[in-house]
């Protein structure tokens, strides 16, 4: 966090060095230090999401912005397994008549 403080504080004044009318080389640095603040931002929420995902791993309910992003169809369709889901009368009736199997003639 100290990292961002810093980053931030040298933005700061270079904003007002900016306003005063300060040396063009400090004004060119600003576009530096916000992509610096920008990096480290980034590296900081992406520890604080991994972070998240493994405490979560093999939670019963993930947040919602940790969830697999899939199209809304593909998450509102059956599992592999609600899919394969046979009722016992289609059980019944697959064993009572099996595949028949035909032997050809050589």
């Amino acid at each position: 966090m100290s990292e961002i403080e810093k980053y931030k504080r040298d933005l700061a004044t270079l904003r007002v060095a900016q306003v005063t009318g300060g040396a063009p080389a400090k004004l060119a640095q600003i576009k530096t230090v916000r992509k610096n603040i920008a990096r480290a931002l980034t590296v900081m929420n992406m520890k604080k999401r991994a972070a998240l995902k493994e405490k979560y791993a093999h939670a019963k309910y993930v947040p919602t912005d940790l969830r697999m992003k899939k199209t809304r169809a593909m998450r509102r369709a059956l599992t592999k397994a609600q899919a394969a889901k046979k009722s016992l009368r289609q059980q019944k009736r697959e064993a009572a008549f099996p595949m028949r199997k035909y032997a050809l003639k050589a």
